[in-house]
């Protein structure tokens, strides 16, 4: 495969409950991967278009 360009993105943790508890989850990162036209494809996703 060949990677066209990456983004990522900071995403916050969500205020969650326990019962009585609240708390925030934790903090993590998501990155969006665009990849070129003549690259491979991926298998995973060959069945769902």
């Amino acid at each position: 495969m060949k990677v066209a360009k990456v983004n990522t993105i900071s995403m916050k943790g969500r205020k969650r409950r326990m019962g009585r508890f609240e708390g925030y989850t934790s903090d993590w990162k998501k990155s969006v991967v665009t990849l070129t036209e003549d690259s491979k494809t991926i298998e995973f996703f060959d069945g769902m278009f």
